[in-house]
């Protein structure tokens, strides 16, 4: 070897030495944010704990966690705030982690549960639910099932919710398969369902009751304040299991993300995993539908945000999405009970005002997600 190529050599590995060195810099950073979003998550949960019309202080919270609080703390914290954390905590991951899927499978950003028709078919759902089956009185004033109709019990609500967003998710799904449409044409195709649902639930508002009314409203508003210790380890379960199955995607999703044709020269299933992806994620986000009700723009802008801080990378972006989703949903729900003593202020209401001005600055400051 010549003293030429000797310094050539040398100066390759140099190089690669840099650019590994560049790359362990940029996965030990985002890591870092990674565990810094962690941290913000506990410390909201435990203020959140804290604050509210019935203050309590850190000593209590624990106190009250290791079972030597006094009878109201306990109640408070057990029976009150807990829960909505619990509920807030797992809804905001799994409709994060739901939105993430989406737009990452369809390679569009605007693909979320509520602009495929998703959330608009349970709102459907519901509404027939409350009105055709007569439910809207057993919701409105959350009490025991009525002995006379057998559907008449808040869990009628929420299968007819959970089955209206899998005709949506179904229609979808089949369209794009048998039509061959390209993602931008199956966003459109969800905003036609969503406007088909819409269209459906206020004919049925128009038929019915003013109690019937107030119930389909009730629960059109997004609300982590309803579900129960089982509906919350149903929800978190789902979204474990989808978490898992995504991260293990992850590479696919990688490869997806940079085009169809690039994907399959790296052996990825196109189709298949499309297909059984967005089928996860819609039914995700049609369980936490389902229970919580309508709960807007918070799978849209967690991906987006995820990406501005983490790149790209779906090693990255699914966990930091699903915990940005998360501090969102239980930061608005502390909003609400704060802004309204008696925490009747719905969660949905919180995110909607939230997200809509924080996804236009996403759109127009700096650079594109």
């Amino acid at each position: 070897m010549t003293h030429l190529d000797r310094l050539g050599s040398a100066s390759g590995s140099s190089r690669d030495i840099r650019v590994l060195e560049s790359y362990a810099a940029t996965v030990r950073r985002k890591n870092s944010l990674l565990l810094v979003l962690a941290g913000c998550l506990i410390v909201l949960a435990i203020s959140a704990a804290m604050v509210g019309k019935y203050h309590l202080t850190l000593p209590d919270v624990m106190r009250a966690l290791l079972g030597s609080a006094s009878e109201t703390v306990t109640v408070v914290l057990w029976n009150v705030r807990l829960p909505r954390i619990a509920a807030a905590l797992a809804a905001g991951w799994a409709l994060a982690l739901s939105g993430t899927a989406m737009q990452s499978l369809l390679r569009n950003p605007l693909g979320s549960p509520s602009t495929l028709g998703i959330s608009h078919g349970a709102a459907f759902g519901a509404a027939f639910a409350i009105v055709v089956l007569g439910a809207g009185e057993v919701h409105s004033l959350r009490a025991g099932p009525t002995p006379s109709l057998s559907f008449s019990t808040v869990y009628s609500i929420t299968g007819f919710a959970f089955l209206g967003s899998m005709v949506a998710t179904a229609a979808i799904v089949l369209l794009a398969r048998i039509r061959r449409m390209a993602p931008e044409a199956v966003i459109l195709a969800g905003v036609a369902l969503s406007s088909l649902f819409v269209s459906g639930t206020i004919l049925l508002q128009y038929l019915a009751s003013d109690t019937e009314v107030a119930a389909v409203v009730f629960w059109t508003f997004g609300d982590v304040a309803r579900s129960s210790w089982q509906e919350i380890g149903i929800t978190s379960a789902a979204a474990v299991l989808a978490s898992i199955y995504f991260f293990r995607k992850r590479w696919n999703m990688n490869a997806l993300s940079v085009g169809d044709d690039a994907a399959s020269s790296l052996g990825v299933q196109v189709e298949r995993d499309r297909l059984i992806g967005m089928g996860v994620a819609a039914s995700l986000a049609a369980l936490v539908t389902a229970f919580h009700g309508v709960i807007a723009f918070l799978g849209l802008l967690a991906p987006h945000i995820a990406r501005r801080l983490v790149g790209t990378d779906h090693r990255f972006v699914l966990p930091a999405a699903c915990l940005i989703g998360a501090i969102l949903l239980l930061l608005a729900d502390t909003a609400g009970r704060l802004l309204v003593g008696s925490g009747a202020l719905p969660v949905g209401v919180v995110t909607s005002f939230m997200g809509a001005p924080l996804f236009l600055y996403l759109l127009i400051g700096g650079k594109r997600p």
